[in-house]
């Protein structure tokens, strides 16, 4: 409690530029006399903190002094502004304001290096509002419930508590405790359709709770494929640690996919552009479903 009050206490005198141990007892609930303790502790952390007597004086910090002298490396100063930039780019309304005042407090001016926008490039309105609504949820913990479609093509009615927003491969999802399976699950946010907030709201405490970094997938099989080089930023992008070029630049790649229809429909996304080389019965599958795809142009 006194650690979080100094704190407190530091970012007051640095953002007011001079105070009175009046005003700061008044507003920390203290005592005069703690407080000048407090003042003591500060200073002896090498904070360049100081009081002084009479008609204008008052509690203040050296002029020059930057916050990184004394608590942050210049190195933990740029994480926490990249941090912020991340949080820039879901939420505009607070975070912007932040990420200027930290800046100031650190005196660093060029910030502007990086761009964080988790926005896509069709610019999706629906889909950031779906964000902070369940980014408010979160906070206020309050059950949601929506329409959901998971991969296994099943359209399902859901009600969550909902514990985390987890932004991984290209998405975002919502970690929480489904009340229809009666476990913890992930949700992806762009197959997620009528959400609503309800007024029900939940006590469970999951603050401390780690979320798990590998989804529980079904059963998977290896394949071996072929890419003509016109697709290999899309090789690159999604597979690029298992890729590796040819003497005629296309790329070849062993990946682990689910053994299912979706391990199909994820080869046919490469049109002609791909080719199976291993395992034969995926090969056959492939060569069985492109006949039957061609009879259909036929005329």
């Amino acid at each position: 409690m006194k650690n979080n009050r100094l704190f407190k206490i530091l970012y007051y005198v640095l953002e007011k530029g001079k105070v009175t141990a009046n005003e700061l007892a008044e507003k920390y609930e203290v005592s005069v006399r703690t407080i000048y303790r407090d003042i003591d502790v500060i200073s002896s952390a090498g904070i360049p903190i100081y009081a002084t007597q009479g008609k204008g004086g008052g509690i203040e910090i050296s002029d020059d002094f930057v916050l990184r002298k004394s608590l942050l490396s210049g190195e933990e100063q740029e994480q926490i502004l990249i941090a912020l930039k991340g949080l820039e780019g879901t939420s505009k309304e607070y975070e912007n304001e932040l990420l200027t005042k930290l800046s100031a407090l650190f005196k660093m001016k060029n910030t502007n290096w990086i761009e964080v926008d988790f926005d896509s490039w069709q610019g999706n309105k629906a889909y950031g509002e779906l964000f902070r609504d369940i980014k408010s949820a979160i906070i206020n913990k309050n059950i949601v419930k929506f329409r959901y479609f998971s991969s296994s093509k099943e359209e399902t009615y859901r009600e969550v508590k909902p514990v985390r927003l987890l932004f991984k491969s290209w998405d975002w999802y919502v970690y929480g405790f489904c009340l229809l399976r009666n476990d913890f699950r992930y949700f992806k946010l762009s197959r997620i359709k009528a959400f609503e907030t309800c007024s029900e709201s939940f006590d469970d405490q999951f603050d401390s709770i780690v979320l798990p970094r590998e989804v529980k997938t079904e059963d998977t099989v290896a394949v071996k494929l072929k890419f003509d080089k016109t697709v290999a930023f899309r090789v690159y992008d999604e597979m690029a640690e298992h890729a590796a070029e040819d003497k005629d630049g296309n790329l070849c790649a062993e990946i682990e996919l689910p053994n299912n229809d979706n391990l199909y429909r994820y080869i046919l996304s490469f049109g002609d552009a791909v080719e199976v080389l291993e395992p034969e019965n995926v090969r056959k599958q492939m060569r069985e479903m492109t006949t039957k795809m061609a009879k259909k142009y036929i005329t």
